[in-house]
This record gives C-alpha cells, sequence and structure tokens, in this order.
C-alpha cells in the first residue's frame, strides 16, 4: 500500500523528526520505503531519511509492505501529520 504525504514542520526532515519517524517505522514488521525526489530509500533508516533533504511542504511516498501494514500506516501518517509532534 501507498500513502502521499507532505512534510509539515517548518525544519523539514532533519535530524529529529527523521529519528522519529526512522523509530516509528522499525516498530512494524512490514516494509517501510519512502519514495521522495526520484528516490526509493528504506525508511526505517535516519541517514536515509536525511539523505533525501526534504524540506517543509515536501511531497513524499511510504510505500507499506507486509502483516502489519494497516497499523504502521495508520501510525506513521498521524507522525507526519502532527509536524513530529512527540507523543
Amino acid at each position: 500500500m501507498e500513502i502521499k504525504l507532505t512534510v509539515k514542520n517548518p525544519e523539514g526532515l532533519h535530524a529529529r523528526p527523521a529519528g522519529l519517524l526512522a523509530k516509528k517505522a522499525s516498530e512494524f514488521q512490514s516494509s517501510v520505503q519512502i519514495v521522495a525526489n526520484q528516490q526509493t530509500k528504506n525508511a526505517k533508516s535516519i541517514m536515509s531519511l536525511m539523505g533525501l533533504g526534504l524540506k517543509q511542504g515536501d511531497e513524499f511516498a511510504l510505500v507499506i509492505d507486509g502483516p502489519d501494514a494497516d497499523e504502521a500506516k495508520r501510525a506513521l501518517s498521524q507522525l507526519v501529520e502532527s509536524g513530529f509532534a512527540h507523543e
């Protein structure tokens, strides 16, 4: 399954939000790939996420495949939509 999201926080996908996204993605058995700037990267890797250089307003897709894909989609969407607010 694929979901399209937009970076909402003003700082973009820098170290803290990239770390939060990678940590949340790693909680699931499903594979989670991020697609942006004609690149596909492992969303469970903070370095891969930071390497994309996403800024506020940039769109990206998460491609989630596995046994807990629905749960992963819900949790990751909420994290991004909240602007990476602490839980």
